[in-house]
């Protein structure tokens, strides 16, 4: 079937946007060396790169999908990737590291307003029986972003320093925004002049702050009271909403909606298990193993190659298939990966390590874009905005757990010493537990999945 005119705006707003924040967030990986040496910045501050930009998406994306869908999902697209372009521009151009942690924030708001409603836009435009391809070419359009990331990361900080990384970005922000103001014939705000409720985002904003917060200082003291202030205040945010007449988030769709309610669920718990993959990896394969960064770059892209080739084909089952069963059968592939990761020692050979990763990559490809086709078909069109940002928010707690996780396991085994040949079997110690904590997430992940239920046939 020929995509129409609108469909076909549609996915193009939705694969350039798709593309470029992931290939931001794992070039920006390749350029913080570099940066921290030019501004001679310590590893905390170094950190706060990524995990300011990361926090500020998480409080953001779920108030940005209600504004969406009171204001018109079109319109906060338009606003979202303006104003990552602009902030992209503003770090390239930044005289000082306070700049780019103030541009990252931006960009996190930005970014959040483009996750709550690209992925909705894409499920207005298609219907249900074609919406599971569109996903499937979207999510395939995330790992072409994250394979090609490191790559253009490495060289354009060679050429270009790290301001060439931000600057990446700015040209296809500058199409997108073009594309959705001339291409994008449609506007959709289902809950258009509905009241925006703003203690509710803050309450909500103040327990992301105090999850991300804590599980970043774990296993310390501080790290703990922040994790408990957190869930304090987000209890109180679902005591509240469920109270409130026009809530940012209709906490109803997980008491009654059960496909979304574990769709969610399961898709935190995915990108608990594997976000950490990468960076562990990085670490056993430039240190134990004595890999260069570009030799061990080649080697992490066997992931996300999969990962790309696989999403489009498995949406596309999604569509004829139950979500459930194809998104379960790709969590149980991702927990043999991670069993398999949890055997490495100092010999382990390098094709072992690649077969894991892509079979890690075929088990994310085939869960992903059911999962998300499971969550977009299973809640009404005036809550796609909801559901979208709640994909992006349950993406952005699934990353900080994941790293939350390792980072405890790194405390532990290794602490504060100093990553050298004598430390290695501590880190080995290390790797180890995460891919075996990460291995029984998933097999909780797989029961998740499974419980969502059926959804409705059309």
């Amino acid at each position: 079937m020929t995509d129409t005119p609108l469909q076909r705006a549609a996915l193009t707003l939705a694969v350039i946007s798709s593309f470029v924040t992931p290939v931001m967030a794992s070039a920006v990986n390749l350029a913080l060396p570099d940066m921290g040496l030019r501004f001679a910045l310590d590893a905390v501050t170094l950190s706060w790169v990524q995990t300011s930009y990361i926090l500020s998406t998480a409080v953001c994306v779920v108030p940005a999908g209600r504004l969406g869908d009171i204001l018109g999902r079109k319109r906060i697209f338009i606003w979202g990737m303006s104003t990552f372009g602009l902030a992209s521009l503003l770090a390239c151009l930044a005289p000082s590291i306070l700049v780019v942690l103030m541009a990252r924030v931006t960009q996190g708001v930005g970014s959040a307003m483009v996750f709550a409603t690209g992925m909705a836009i894409l499920s207005e435009a298609y219907p249900p029986g074609q919406r599971g391809r569109a996903l499937g070419i979207n999510v395939a359009a995330v790992y072409v972003g994250l394979s090609l990331g490191p790559l253009l990361g490495g060289v354009i900080t060679t050429y270009l320093t790290w301001r060439g990384v931000f600057a990446l970005v700015v040209p296809p922000s500058a199409l997108a925004v073009w594309v959705a103001i001339y291409r994008l014939d449609a506007e959709w705000a289902e809950a258009k002049g509905e009241h925006f409720d703003l203690m509710g985002s803050l309450f909500y904003a103040l327990a992301l702050v105090g999850l991300i917060l804590g599980l970043t200082h774990m296993p310390t003291w501080a790290g703990g009271g922040l994790a408990l202030a957190g869930l304090a205040f987000l209890w109180l945010f679902g005591w509240w909403e469920g109270k409130s007449q026009a809530p940012v988030f209709p906490v109803h769709l997980i008491r009654t909606n059960r496909p979304f309610a574990f769709s969610s669920l399961a898709a935190l718990i995915n990108y608990a298990a594997i976000f950490a993959v990468t960076f562990l990896l990085s670490l056993y394969l430039q240190r134990v193993k004595g890999f260069s960064a570009s030799a061990a770059g080649l080697i992490l892209v066997a992931q996300p190659v999969m990962q790309a080739v696989l999403s489009p084909l498995a949406g596309r089952i999604s569509d004829r298939v139950q979500p459930r069963l194809v998104a379960s059968l790709g969590m149980g592939l991702t927990a043999l990966a991670l069993a398999g990761l949890a055997l490495l020692d100092m010999d382990t050979s390098t094709p072992y390590i690649i077969a894991c990763l892509m079979l890690n990559g075929i088990g994310f490809g085939v869960f992903s874009s059911p999962n998300m086709n499971a969550i977009m078909s299973s809640v009404a069109p005036r809550y796609y905005g909801i559901a979208s940002g709640t994909v992006a928010a349950m993406r952005m707690m699934g990353q900080m757990v994941s790293m939350g996780v390792a980072a405890s396991m790194l405390a532990i085994f290794v602490g504060q010493a100093l990553i050298i040949p004598a430390t290695y079997p501590a880190l080995l110690d290390s790797l180890k537990a995460t891919f075996l904590i990460c291995c029984l997430l998933c097999v909780a992940g797989i029961f998740a999945s499974l419980c969502r239920g059926e959804l409705p046939k059309e």
